[in-house]
């Protein structure tokens, strides 16, 4: 009878002993405000698009870059576009500023400025908008991007981009894209009349070598279209292209 007291009091101070250590051992952390998932910063930059395009006449290196700075509600975001003539002194550049503030799990809704850089030859066309948009994931895993622009001169123009991620291999992906733009005025010295301006559709066959950097080829078809269409000799065009995609 007294080698099982012995031996119970034994196993019940065991069972203290482990009991107590577990308990330190699992003591939660103080509580600190950078343990919230939504009270990070992050930093993302991507070229979506880098590349060279074979066209008749003049061939442009054109980019699309744009990237954040920010927490999950509100972030700082910059955009840029643009092309450049290999042969011609043209240059059309694009910059946005943008605060950007989440309006749901998958959309943000955007405000800002933009703008843009035009030279040809000695003329300089540069001028300024103010910005409202959204941009996101739309059901079905597209990505969509759409801005309303008013210019300096009031004149208001609006665009939409929407493109999608086709897996065909774990590595080999291709893109389609489709992007169009509108203006509810004239603005004959950009090339531009009231109505629906262009449509352009693409498609870009991309291999990530890394998931950050994936060299790509494809097809790029834009038309204009309406009264625009009218002020272009030829106002459709086919290219190839080649370029790389990378994102930090």
């Amino acid at each position: 009878m007294r080698q099982l007291s012995i031996f119970l009091s034994a196993v019940f101070l065991m069972i203290l002993f482990v009991s107590s250590n577990t308990a330190v051992a699992q003591k939660a952390p103080e509580f600190s405000n950078d343990l919230l998932m939504d009270n990070k910063t992050y930093t993302y930059i991507i070229a979506d698009k880098l590349e060279y395009q074979s066209l008749p006449g003049p061939n442009p290196i054109m980019w699309e870059l744009q990237g954040y700075i920010g927490k999950d509600l509100h972030k700082f975001w910059f955009k840029s576009d643009g092309e450049a003539l290999t042969t011609q002194n043209e240059t059309e550049l694009e910059f946005q500023g943008l605060y950007s503030r989440a309006i749901s799990r998958y959309f943000d809704l955007q405000v800002g400025i933009r703008y843009d850089l035009i030279y040809e030859g000695s003329d300089n066309l540069s001028r300024g908008f103010g910005v409202i948009g959204f941009q996101g994931m739309a059901p079905y895993f597209f990505e969509v991007d759409g801005g309303l622009f008013i210019s300096e001169d009031g004149d208001i123009s609006a665009s939409f981009e929407a493109e999608y991620d086709l897996p065909i291999t774990q590595r080999l992906i291709g893109q389609p894209l489709i992007e169009t733009s509108l203006a509810f005025q004239d603005v004959p010295e950009y090339g531009i009349r009231s109505g629906i301006n262009d449509i352009e559709l693409g498609f870009r066959l991309r291999y990530e070598i890394e998931r950050e950097f994936a060299p790509y080829i494809g097809v790029n078809w834009e038309r204009k279209l309406g009264k625009t269409a009218d002020m272009y000799a030829d106002p459709s065009t086919l290219s190839l292209l080649g370029g790389v995609r990378m994102w930090f």
